[in-house]
């Protein structure tokens, strides 16, 4: 298949933003505290995440996005602005709430392996929350698609409004589920819970005939046309009404995961914006996923390794 051209491409993405920081360094020693190691910081980097990713990886895709979030009034989330503005591609109205911190998610890394993380997060206030609906529908007539990327942390109150809105106005809305209440998901187009969000909800299973009818009945009681199950290792399988559609993981050297559901949404909207049906946009996605975890961290794919490993 030819990939198509993402240029005019345009994504409204909505959800929970966060500011991935990332503490690099090398530990020597034993703390004399207490039985833990010291990690002597050498380097520090910062990455958007949640939601910020996906914007992101569009970005990085070479299509048009723009993001709907709220962070605090700190220093964190004028870190999470200037982060992606210098990305290009991307239009972020992040709301400001006053009473709030922005989310931070903090890892401590040696010898690229995590040692901690530390996480600092609080919901946002109702009044932020009605101020960014109100947004969402104004910027809605202007999306080819929408992404709803829920990470439980609050943003998404609205999210049922906002896909009914969206369906009536006739845009596919792609959800990143959490949690184990979907019933909020209702009449959205895709859903792309990973395997372990999707055994929380329909319960585990012991072939892929049981998986088969578990999926089914989720996407036929959710009114979804269709459910996307990522499946890591075992590459990712498409379930739509008459059809399912098995892509294998593409084998190379797996280094990070976090992210990559960011990664296969992202990509999974571009390529349907694009014109592309959907399984072709699944198996570019699965190509996207591939390659991004081979990366460290959150972190993005370009069209033109998406295009490399094609011609590999």
């Amino acid at each position: 298949m030819r990939l198509p051209s993402f240029d005019k491409a345009r994504i409204l993405v909505v959800g929970d933003v966060m500011l991935d920081r990332y503490w690099f360094g090398d530990v020597t020693r034993i703390s004399p505290e207490a039985p833990v190691p010291v990690l002597k910081v050498n380097r520090v980097e910062e990455r958007p995440g949640g939601a910020a990713n996906v914007a992101r990886n569009i970005g990085c895709l070479g299509a048009n996005c723009t993001l709907l979030s709220v962070v605090g009034a700190d220093e964190a989330g004028d870190c999470l602005r200037r982060l992606l503005t210098e990305q290009g591609r991307v239009d972020a109205l992040l709301h400001r709430d006053d009473s709030i911190s922005t989310i931070v998610k903090l890892s401590a890394i040696a010898r690229h392996q995590q040692l901690l993380r530390i996480d600092f997060e609080t919901p946002p206030s109702h009044e932020v929350l009605n101020a960014k609906l109100a947004d969402f529908h104004a910027k809605l007539p202007q999306a080819d698609v929408v992404i709803l990327s829920d990470y439980g942390k609050g943003g998404l109150t609205h999210i049922a409004e906002m896909i009914k809105a969206a369906r009536a106005a006739g845009k596919p809305v792609l959800v990143d589920p959490k949690g184990d209440d979907y019933a909020r998901y209702q009449g959205a187009t895709l859903l792309t819970p990973n395997r372990s969000e999707f055994k929380e909800v329909a319960g585990g299973w012991k072939d892929e005939t049981e998986l088969n009818a578990k999926a089914q009945k989720l996407r036929t009681e959710l009114n979804l046309d269709a459910l996307l199950v990522t499946r890591s290792e075992e590459g990712m399988t498409l379930f739509r009404e008459h059809d399912v559609m098995h892509e294998p993981t593409q084998a190379r050297e797996v280094f990070d995961v976090s992210g990559a559901g960011d990664t296969v949404i992202a990509t999974l909207a571009v390529m349907l914006a694009a014109g592309a049906d959907m399984p072709d946009a699944v198996r570019i996605a699965n190509r996207a996923a591939g390659i991004v975890v081979a990366k460290l961290g959150t972190a993005t794919v370009s069209r033109a390794e998406i295009l490399e490993d094609m011609g590999s």
